[in-house]
Order: C-alpha cells, then sequence, then structure tokens
C-alpha cells in the first residue's frame, strides 16, 4: 500500500476518533482499565457492531489520554482492503513522523483482517499499551497465543444489558428496589428490550433494518467466505438457529435438512457461527467429556434482535426470548453454563471448578401447565447435584416455596437483569 495512501487514511481516522464521542457508558470499560493495568496486550473480542470500537473511546477518555499519547487505526475500513503485512512499518513512521509519545497507547481496531499481524504485536508490544479489538474468537486461538509469548489477555465484550439499555433510554435507576414507578417503567422497558435486543446502533437510530444489514455483514465477511458456493445451505442453517433458539441441535440433523452430506462441514459452519460470535452453544452436563462433545447442544443467539427480525414467528413467543436473554446475561457474567437432561430437563447449570452450584429455569410464567415441567425439571437437577436452592426466571412472578426440602425462588427476569 502507498505510503501516501496509507497516511491519508490514518489522518482521517485519527480525526474521526477524536471527534465521535460515545454516547453509551459500558459496564466493561472499569475492567478494561483493570485488564490494561497489567502491562500486557489487551484483546477485546465480540460479535460486530456490539460497540467494540465505542469502548475504545471510553477507555481513552477514562485514561484521560491527550493527542499524541494514543493512536487509533480501524482495519475495517475499504481504504485499507489491500494493506499488508509489509505496511506495519509505516504505521511506526506515521508515528515518529507525526511525533507520538514514543510510549502511546495503541487502540487497534477489527485487526483480524490483516494476516500475520499478530508477529508485528508481539515485536512492539514491549514499547506499547495495545487494545486490540475484533469480531472473531480465533483472535484468542492457541496458534496466535504461542506467537504472542502467551502474553495477552482477553475480554469479551457483548451487546448492551438490560441495565446498560435503560441507561441508553434515558431511564433512570436510583432507588428502583423501593420506587414502584420507577418498576412499572422497567417492565414496560422489558418487553421492548425481549424485542429489539442490544445492538447500540438498533437503539440509538431506532431501525430495524441496522439489524438485518448486520446479520448480512456477518454472513458474507465471516461465514460464506470461507465456504464456497454453500451459501444457501449457510443461510438456511442461520434461519434454523434464529427461529429456534434453546433448541437442541445435532450435526447429523442439520445435515439432513440442508441436504449436505459432509457432516464435517457442517460442523464446521457451526464452529464459524460461534467464532463470528452470532451464536453460541450449551453442552449437556456430564462428568464425562466425551459424553459432553457427543451429546446434542442447545443453541442460542448472541442477541434478541437477531431472533425476532430473522426468526420465523419468534416475536411473540415471550418464553423463547426471556431463555435467550438469560443465556446472553449468564455469558456476559462469565458463568460456565450447561443444560440438564434426564427425565425431566433444567435450562442452565453454572459450574464453578469441579461442582455444579446452581440450577435455574426460566419460563414466561408457572402456571396448571407449566408447573409440573419446570417444577419437576429443576427439583431432579438439584437432587442430581446435592443443591439446596434453585431459581426460576419468570416474567413477572415473585416468591419462595418449599418443595420437597428444596427451597424454590421465582424471580421476575427485569430484577435479577438488574441484580
Amino acid at each position: 500500500m502507498e505510503r501516501i495512501d496509507l497516511h491519508a487514511v490514518l489522518f482521517d481516522q485519527q480525526k474521526e476518533f477524536e471527534e465521535e464521542n460515545p454516547t453509551i457508558e459500558r459496564e466493561a470499560a472499569a475492567k478494561a482499565i483493570k485488564l490494561i493495568s497489567l502491562d500486557m496486550p489487551l484483546v477485546i473480542t465480540g460479535v460486530r457492531r456490539c460497540g467494540k470500537s465505542f469502548l475504545l473511546k471510553i477507555i481513552k477518555e477514562k485514561l484521560k489520554l491527550e493527542k499524541k499519547r494514543y493512536f487509533y487505526i480501524n482495519f475495517n475500513d475499504d481504504r485499507l482492503v489491500n494493506f499488508s503485512i509489509d505496511d506495519f512499518q509505516k504505521i511506526i513512521d506515521f508515528l515518529n513522523e507525526q511525533e507520538y509519545n514514543e510510549n502511546c497507547f495503541l487502540f487497534i481496531d477489527e485487526i483480524q483482517e490483516v494476516s500475520g499481524w499478530e508477529k508485528w504485536i508481539d515485536r512492539i508490544k514491549s514499547r506499547h499499551k495495545i487494545i486490540i479489538t475484533g469480531s472473531n474468537s480465533r483472535l484468542l486461538s492457541s496458534e496466535i497465543a504461542t506467537i504472542l509469548t502467551g502474553r495477552s489477555i482477553s475480554l469479551e465484550l457483548t451487546p448492551l444489558s438490560f441495565k446498560e439499555f435503560l441507561k441508553a433510554r434515558k431511564i433512570p435507576l436510583e432507588d428502583w428496589k423501593l420506587d414502584l414507578k420507577k418498576q412499572a417503567i422497567i417492565r414496560k422497558e422489558l418487553k421492548s428490550f425481549l424485542k429489539i435486543g442490544g445492538i447500540p446502533k438498533r437503539i440509538t437510530t431506532g431501525q430495524n433494518i441496522v439489524v438485518k444489514e448486520l446479520y448480512e455483514d456477518i454472513i458474507y465477511r465471516d461465514i460464506i467466505k470461507r465456504f464456497s458456493k454453500l451459501d444457501k445451505q449457510i443461510k438456511e442453517i442461520a434461519i434454523f438457529f434464529f427461529s429456534n433458539p434453546s433448541s437442541q441441535i445435532s450435526f447429523r440433523n442439520l445435515s439432513k435438512m440442508v441436504q449436505l452430506k459432509n457432516i464435517a462441514t457442517i460442523k464446521a459452519i457451526t464452529e464459524n457461527f460461534e467464532s463470528s460470535f452470532l451464536f453460541f452453544f450449551l453442552n449437556k452436563f456430564d462428568f464425562s467429556v466425551r459424553k459432553q462433545i457427543q451429546n446434542p447442544k442447545k443453541v442460542y443467539c448472541i442477541d434478541n434482535g437477531f431472533l425476532t427480525s430473522m426468526g420465523f414467528r419468534l416475536s411473540e413467543d415471550k418464553g423463547k426470548l426471556m431463555e435467550n436473554l438469560a443465556a446472553v446475561e449468564l455469558r456476559r457474567r462469565e458463568k460456565e453454563i450447561f443444560y440438564y437432561s434426564g427425565r425431566y430437563e433444567c435450562d442452565f447449570l453454572i459450574r464453578k471448578g469441579n461442582k455444579i452450584i446452581e440450577a435455574i429455569q426460566v419460563t414466561y410464567e408457572i402456571n396448571e401447565e407449566s408447573e409440573e415441567r419446570e417444577i419437576n425439571g429443576l427439583i431432579e437437577a438439584l437432587n442430581k447435584f446435592k443443591l439446596k436452592e434453585g431459581l426460576i426466571v419468570t416474567l413477572d412472578q415473585e416468591k419462595e416455596e418449599k418443595i420437597q426440602d428444596k427451597t424454590i425462588k421465582l424471580i421476575p427476569l427485569w430484577k435479577w437483569l438488574l441484580e
């Protein structure tokens, strides 16, 4: 890439990064700043357009970095399509010519677009604080970790949490536990959040087309380009996942559904969906890792906005939307989660170390139709793992009761999300 062209792009990107202020506060900023203090490259991953670039701006502001004490580059820029590993030296030349601080922070957006980037980072990491973002979990692969001599730390950013969503909508949260009027507003906002999701641009613009365009961007940039002539099958699998969140899936059944005989290819497509952070999958808990791998997985989507925009008949299935939202929240809280299946089922098991420490059911409401299924599934899981308490997350029910010497707590989803 020509030096003069690259430098022109860098000037434009610095100006844009400096001028556009973040409009939504992110809870991950405080954690990111703590990790930065460890003097290792920080790798921030997450689905496209979940707010990684704005998180960099928040970090810059909280650290009170002045011009020349930080440098920003975004490789998700069509003008950098011809950028290669040989052009990295031109970035260093730019920093020297423009008299940046010799130990300036480097904010590097969507670096996965350039092959060989990790060798450059390894070469310069001793002189700079480096914060990298990327939309593919391969940034954390063992191969890259080896090149970086194992010295990097990671942080996954998800779309907005419910608390962040409320703040973005200017809903005050002070004293919400005591203020019944605020609780009524929060309940109403939850119904919107279940359908809209937490993609920042979707919230700030109010336009559903944002989510559909993002889906196309992910599908073509991260999935289809890796599998030639499989566009139709990839889209069919995506729509099936969008339409069936929390469902058990098997590669063999997917193979039959899209009429693609090679199960290894189906598995590879699914792994790419997961690498792009669009979907994630839960294993059925088993003390045998081999059985965990062999058993069907449950699929979830990283944001409810995709489900209601791309899935069939999902907008009215509040139970499915609630369970998907709960799965994303547990992932955001960095819980190690599984599902339980025996005679009955339990939606989520949380493991810490070698022990299951919590069992959670999610259902729209406990009524005559659902009570036996939901209670029995939870009780079975509690007995299996010798737990005394279980949690049922519902839309709006709250109570506590004893069943078969177990304490069963019902909590409204909105309250659980704000804990």
